[in-house]
């Protein structure tokens, strides 16, 4: 298929329509330069035919190929230091936590999973697990110390997260039942990136709707809305 075109009209849509049709491309799809317009015509064309002439180019393709980010490995001699790293805080950090707080740390190649578990820790989570990626943050930068590789840290308190992806699971379906309903979109309040992850991959197998995200950090949010059939 070619690439670029000349087409005539007797009006610049009328040459672009043209073009578009020979190409079987959309208008959104090309780059139109006018070569000759209606509008400037000489005192001895103004009895011969009108004739517009555009170029039509069709726009390069961006690839739609993502980088894969190459998986950052951790050594068995980094997973203990970092572990150790961690130990050394939370030791001293739990000693301030409310009594039967206890800890759990495991690691693989790809991170180091932390599991901090008591009945009275939900100031530690916050509203909607602030204070708990808060906390993740600090931890991960706790692990980090004297490893060149970097450290990924995945903090859990009290269970927190796997009910927060239960929920947020179902406000997916609900939404997305309200917006086939009434076909018009709905928008989510903002929320962390690992939670609209949870809402993008539990719609995105749905027919009906689509999901996409909106805003700059810390407002960034979905909308959910009609699939265009």
């Amino acid at each position: 298929m070619e690439n670029s075109i000349i087409a005539e009209g007797k009006t610049t849509n009328e040459a672009i329509e043209n073009g578009l049709k020979k190409l079987n491309v959309s208008r959104d799809k090309v780059d139109v330069k006018v070569l000759e317009n209606e509008d400037k015509r000489s005192f001895f064309s103004i009895l011969t035919p009108r004739v517009v002439k555009v170029e039509i180019t069709i726009k390069e393709e961006k690839s739609n190929i993502k980088q894969v980010k190459k998986e950052n490995i951790l050594t068995k001699e980094e997973q203990e230091k970092a572990i150790k790293n961690i130990e050394e805080f939370l030791k001293d950090f739990v000693n301030n936590m409310p009594e039967g707080t206890t800890y759990e740390i495991n690691s693989n190649e790809s991170y180091i999973n932390v599991e901090m578990n008591s009945e009275k820790l939900g100031f530690l989570i916050g509203y909607r697990g602030e204070t708990l990626y808060s906390m993740q943050n600090i931890l991960t930068s706790i692990a980090g110390k004297g490893i060149e590789n970097k450290v990924r840290v995945i903090l859990d308190i009290q269970g927190y997260k796997a009910k927060r992806e239960k929920t947020l699971e179902e406000l997916a379906e609900k939404v997305a039942k309200t917006v086939i309903k009434t076909k018009k979109p709905v928008k989510l309040e903002p929320m962390q990136a690992y939670e609209r992850k949870i809402i993008h991959n539990k719609l995105q197998k749905n027919p009906k709707v689509e999901t996409v995200s909106i805003g700059d950090e810390p407002n960034r949010r979905i909308v959910i809305s009609l699939k265009n059939n």
